[in-house]
């Protein structure tokens, strides 16, 4: 039952943030910083999760098979390859490191 609990109130709140970035004025998301500020976040965030989740094992820092993924991915992109490229190289070059270290 303290799911259900758990997810009904998840849900409320997702709908109240929605509800609430709808309520904001126009003038407020025209200013140059919000509009900069909205475009950097995100990519942020992706980059502390794509991070975290390399990078940690728990409390610890470890340098696996994922890391060469990543780092895999990261010449793709600076080689401007398409996304499904990169994504297709990452998974190739981590699929290639654990088969080849166990």
């Amino acid at each position: 039952m303290n799911v259900w609990i758990a997810i009904g109130a998840t849900a409320v709140g997702c709908y109240a943030v929605k509800l609430i970035g709808l309520l904001i004025p126009a003038g407020v998301l025209e200013r140059p910083l919000v509009q900069r500020l909205a475009a950097l976040v995100p990519v942020a965030l992706l980059a502390a999760l794509t991070a975290q989740q390399t990078f940690a094992d728990g409390r610890l820092l470890v340098l696996d098979a994922k890391a060469a993924g990543l780092a895999a991915a990261g010449v793709a992109l600076l080689l401007r390859a398409p996304f499904l490229v990169v994504v297709a190289v990452a998974v190739l070059v981590t699929a290639g490191v654990r088969a080849m270290t166990g």
